[in-house]
């Protein structure tokens, strides 16, 4: 390198050799650690990176079908549900399609006497009662007992002396349970007793 040194007026050129910083090495590739290596990939890395490939590739295709196995579960469980509410409904049907034929039976007597129509209703009335037990629906007893709110329904308090204070008088509309739940309250009158 040359340099021009001013001395008293005249130039003078002075070659000087200067070092100059080493020029920055390009990045390389480097390790999991992070230290550079040295040269390009070698045939052990490209191995491990084609077996990494490969592992990736199978774990996405097992992911996959996993998830077709559980839509298929999906479905197969959906269509079971449907299945058994429509054959839960059918066996109810069946259950309850004998008393619509003594309905019909009984529409159709034209020469039976008032005595003997009723006496045919009320057996339809038991024969459907004795069906809704088949099928775990039970009647809420309600006249006499202590009003529950959670049995009934009060649609009128009623002030007595000749009834027990909270207590059903008079039973207006049935209530139901199906096995452990409440289907409908039963529609009660309530006695409010006056002597306290």
């Amino acid at each position: 390198m040359h340099y021009k040194k001013q001395n008293g007026g005249s130039n003078t050129e002075l070659d000087v050799e200067h070092e100059l910083p080493p020029a920055e090495q390009e990045p390389g590739p480097t390790v999991e650690d992070g230290s550079k290596v040295a040269g390009a990939p070698t045939a052990e890395m490209e191995a491990e990176l084609e077996k990494a490939r490969a592992q990736s590739a199978a774990y996405l295709d097992r992911a996959a079908r996993i998830q077709a196995e559980f839509d298929n579960y999906r479905k197969r469980n959906a269509r079971e549900q449907r299945e058994y509410r429509d054959y839960a409904l059918a066996e109810a049907l069946r259950t309850l399609l004998p008393i619509l034929d003594s309905l019909d039976r009984a529409l159709k007597t034209d020469t039976a006497s008032l005595e003997d129509f009723r006496s045919g209703i009320e057996l339809i009335d038991k024969q459907f009662h004795d069906a809704l037990v088949k099928l775990g629906v039970q009647p809420i007893v309600a006249a006499g007992e202590s009003f529950d709110p959670n049995l009934h329904q009060a649609v009128q308090m009623v002030e007595t002396d000749e009834a027990t204070d909270n207590h059903v008088i008079d039973e207006l509309q049935r209530g139901y349970k199906l096995k452990d739940r409440l289907l409908r309250p039963a529609m009660v009158r309530v006695a409010r007793n006056t002597k306290h």
